[in-house]
């Protein structure tokens, strides 16, 4: 029998799973083993907690922050180098077969050019500078790298779409106690409170709504970005009706979306958005920027802000309840196929494929 061939997935942020970066690399790694016949996976951590469900299915290497610099790179060499984030400044120190996951570029996106850490650039151009392919997350991603960074055009460079891990329940989940009236119709939007999660702009759109509804937003808001929000609340006097619900567990998101009305998901750049899809999952009417990869992840069942003016934000929104309404039962079938399009298996089988091309 050959000896199996090791592959190093440089996978440190799997340790804050309540990122972007730590679900995709749990989700990947989790599936990537229960796919795998003849790849050995060697996974770069800060502990052997962040992957003891791992435990006995792959190695695990330390992370040590020192090996952040050059000199103290690990000596050890692997068949093939996956840099599961493109934030990661952990690169081998031996020239080895190289592939990095490139989820966005948000940072030259979103900032003029001459606002942007000169080191930020070139630390990213190295990576690129050295892979053999580059997996994109979405197409948008791959269009957006290739406009603003230096990347050979004859680069293998496929668009590996993230799965969606939520499997909506059928049993009616339990409501979370929380110090807010949640029986009552309400809105649900989750993200971290960054200004680029673009939430203030839900505020004013609650507030333009004819109808009665409440908005929760959770997600980590220990921010400065919250205190926007919290302004936007005063000022329309809506204390009573929205709720920022904070780090929510995986149950309480799951009752937020299986209770929800509607999804809402201003986010100004996103290089995926797993959040649509998680509501997707339960059938819900899901609104979202028509900006970056959210209309690619969307398709054409969601419907889209082009401006976020309160006023224009509710106009779209009532319009688009309305819509959903009268043809409830075709928007939920193809929400809910489209959810299941993002599958971590098949996420998982494409790299499989990579590697497999990678080391021909």
């Amino acid at each position: 029998m050959p000896k199996q061939k090791r592959i190093l997935l440089e996978a440190h942020n799997i340790k804050n799973m309540y990122s972007g970066f730590g679900q995709f690399n749990y989700w990947l790694i989790k599936n990537l083993i229960s796919n795998n016949e003849e790849f050995k996976f060697i996974v770069n951590a800060k502990s052997k907690s962040s992957i003891k469900e791992f435990d006995g299915q792959i190695d695990f290497q330390k992370y040590y922050s020192l090996s952040r610099y050059e000199f103290f790179r690990t000596r050890k060499k692997y068949d093939l180098w996956h840099s599961l984030n493109q934030n990661s400044k952990i690169e081998p120190r031996h020239k080895m077969p190289y592939l990095l996951t490139l989820h966005d570029v948000i940072f030259l996106e979103k900032d003029p050019i001459e606002n942007i850490k000169k080191e930020d650039i070139e630390q990213l151009q190295r990576k690129i500078d050295r892979c053999d392919a580059i997996a994109y997350i979405s197409n948008h991603a791959k269009q957006s790298a290739n406009h603003y960074l230096n990347i050979p055009s004859n680069l293998h460079q496929p668009v590996i779409y993230n799965g969606n891990p939520v499997i909506a329940s059928e049993e009616k989940i339990a409501k979370p106690i929380v110090n807010f009236n949640l029986n009552k119709p309400f809105i649900f939007c989750i993200g971290q409170f960054l200004e680029m999660k673009n939430f203030h702009s839900l505020i004013s759109m609650l507030h333009h709504l004819k109808s009665d509804y409440q908005l929760i937003i959770a997600g980590n808001n220990d921010k400065p970005y919250k205190e926007v929000v919290q302004h936007e609340i005063s000022k329309f006097k809506l204390e009573d009706k929205v709720y920022l619900a904070g780090k929510i567990s995986e149950q309480e998101k799951h009752y937020y979306l299986q209770n929800c009305e509607a999804f809402v998901f201003p986010s100004l750049f996103e290089g995926f958005g797993l959040p649509p899809i998680e509501a997707m999952a339960y059938g819900k009417p899901v609104f979202l920027a028509n900006r970056t990869s959210l209309p690619e992840i969307g398709g054409k069942y969601s419907f889209y802000w082009d401006s976020f003016d309160g006023e224009s934000m509710a106009t779209v929104f009532t319009n688009g309840m309305n819509t959903f309404e009268k043809q409830k039962t075709i928007y939920q079938k193809e929400l809910r196929n489209r959810a299941q399009k993002f599958n971590w298996d098949t996420t998982a089988k494409e790299y499989i494929k990579l590697y497999s091309k990678i080391l021909g």
